[in-house]
């Protein structure tokens, strides 16, 4: 193996940033849901947790974004840049974004089933 052929060129970082993506914008479509259905029977409560939701979904898809710059640009070899540790900031954002989406549709089902 020769030192100029160290990884294939976006192959593994873009695979991972896509995949990112498409859980971010599926958790985000399920934030909107939650408005969008559960805001008739909880009222603002409902409104604040989808809110939550979409606003930690973009943080998630903005961090990762950003992990995926560093990373090519560091595997490129273009410049020496840090790399951060872990992506446990999406991790957590995304964490996040589902419990808000799960305690909307917890408070919805909830209220539905009571008399």
């Amino acid at each position: 193996m020769s030192g100029t052929a160290l990884f294939d060129r976006g192959a593994q970082p873009e695979r991972t940033l896509l995949a990112w993506r498409r859980t971010t914008l599926a958790l985000a479509v399920a934030s909107a849901a939650v408005v969008r259905f559960v805001t008739p029977e909880l009222g603002f409560p409902a409104v604040v947790a989808g809110a939550a939701g979409l606003l930690l979904c973009g943080l998630a898809y903005a961090t990762t974004s950003a992990r995926y710059r560093h990373v090519t640009t560091r595997l490129t070899g273009d410049a020496d840049v840090a790399v951060p540790a872990s992506p446990g900031a999406a991790c957590a954002a995304l964490a996040g974004a589902l419990v808000a989406v799960g305690l909307g549709a917890l408070a919805f089902v909830l209220v539905r089933a009571l008399p």
